[in-house]
């Protein structure tokens, strides 16, 4: 990761003005004299920093305003107050070196002709772009082959899976070598196999040219495999800025005591020891606090007749469903 930032964001704010309207007809006539109009701020001010060559990844419940940012970021919305820039440069500005450098993919929009193969598409963005003929031979030669869709090329869009068609959006972002990708929600849909090859893609593009990524996802599989950094965003706010691993230290520190018995124990005795998440009188999982975790592991193995014991971590799904709680 390079001390040079690629990204810097500071008080960013994007507010939304709606009317709000009864149902019926009267309602309908009343309105087009006298309107309730209402603002729904989708960011909050928010501000972080991202290095170039970094990979982060950008959670949140839906609503929380992901997509909003990056779109301010892409510079297709414009904000209502607050700064940005990405390569130096202020997006909403529009400037054509900062087009020529940036990429966004949109798991649920296509920037690909539908009834045309996918390779008018790419020849399209080959002239958008101002790419010269080796280059973009070369470029898109290396792109289909890594992401095993060479013989795609001159399938209609139609007709490609959601798979086949999302590696295709991807490609056709990167046929330009941009410096800045966001990605938002990019295996959306996809198969397991798909999502795999996708993230191995991502991370060897990024290590290869060093690229800056902003990866909004559902799927944990993707933030875990590819992100060492999380921004996690709630209600416009930001609600975390760190590692992943480290997010349950937010809330203190849990540690899970897996505990399988040879017969059937009592719960009042275990109890005891922590917090009781599950039971069955042969099986439990047990929270406690991990400071108190080797007094605990003693006093229970030499107490209960153990046939098998693991200790983990709270598992991180928690510890982000108790951030976008808290908000």
């Amino acid at each position: 990761m390079s001390d040079i930032t690629a990204i810097e964001v500071k008080d960013l704010i994007k507010s939304f003005s709606y009317y709000k309207k009864e149902l019926g007809l009267k309602n309908s006539i009343k309105n087009l004299f006298k309107r309730e109009q209402l603002i729904k701020e989708a960011v909050k001010g928010i501000s972080f920093n991202i290095s170039e060559g970094e990979i982060v990844g950008f959670l949140g419940p839906n609503g929380a305003g992901k997509t909003t940012t990056l779109k301010m970021l892409s510079g297709i919305l414009f904000p209502t107050d607050g700064y940005a820039t990405v390569l130096g440069q202020v997006p909403w500005e529009r400037k054509k070196d900062f087009k020529m450098n940036i990429s966004i993919v949109m798991g649920q929009k296509s920037q690909l002709w539908w009834d045309l193969p996918a390779n008018e598409s790419l020849y399209l963005n080959k002239y958008i772009y101002e790419i010269n003929d080796n280059e973009y031979k070369f470029s898109l030669e290396e792109l289909t082959e890594l992401l095993d869709v060479k013989e795609l090329l001159k399938v209609q869009v139609r007709r490609l899976s959601l798979g086949e068609r999302m590696k295709m959006e991807i490609i056709a972002a990167l046929i330009h070598k941009p410096k800045v990708i966001l990605l938002d929600e990019p295996t959306i849909g996809l198969d397991i196999i798909s999502q795999k090859k996708i993230r191995e893609f991502l991370k060897f593009y990024n290590q290869e040219n060093k690229t800056t990524i902003i990866l909004t996802s559902h799927y944990m599989k993707d933030i875990e495999e590819m992100c060492k950094r999380t921004l996690i965003i709630n209600e416009g706010i930001i609600a975390y800025d760190g590692e992943l691993s480290k997010i349950n230290d937010v809330f203190g520190h849990k540690k899970i005591i897996k505990l399988s018995f040879e017969e059937q124990i009592d719960k009042k005795d275990l109890e005891k020891f922590g917090n009781l998440r599950t039971f069955d009188g042969f099986n439990a999982t047990l929270e406690v606090d991990k400071s108190t975790i080797r007094s605990c592991s003693y006093d229970i193995l030499n107490r209960f007749p153990a046939a098998d014991f693991n200790i983990e971590d709270i598992p991180v799904e928690e510890g982000i469903s108790l951030l976008y709680k808290r908000g």
